[in-house]
């Protein structure tokens, strides 16, 4: 895996506001990059959007970090996320 990486050639810039994207490590930041990337699909682009993290990271891995991570990722990118790679429905935020 390529580990230098400008991420902002890869996933809109705006989505890394409030950081240098040219600095950031595929392997090292998986847990900014994975849920950023998601961050503001909508089911019109989230296969496009996963597709792109695909190719970064393994299904394992964007499970887990958009499990762990505190950004806020909508429910229905972890219902999509989930339903994707056949695991048990998670979400960010209870009702």
């Amino acid at each position: 895996m390529k580990q230098s990486i400008n991420i902002a050639t890869i996933f809109p810039k705006h989505l890394f506001w409030d950081m240098d994207p040219s600095k950031l490590n595929l392997s090292r930041d998986k847990d900014i990059i994975i849920p950023r990337a998601l961050f503001a699909t909508t089911p019109d682009i989230f296969e496009t959007d996963i597709l792109k993290l695909e190719e970064l990271y393994s299904a394992k891995d964007i499970v887990k970090y958009l499990k762990l991570t505190t950004e806020n990722i909508s429910n229905k990118v972890c219902v999509s996320v989930a339903k994707r790679y056949n695991v048990k429905p998670f979400l960010r935020f209870s009702l």
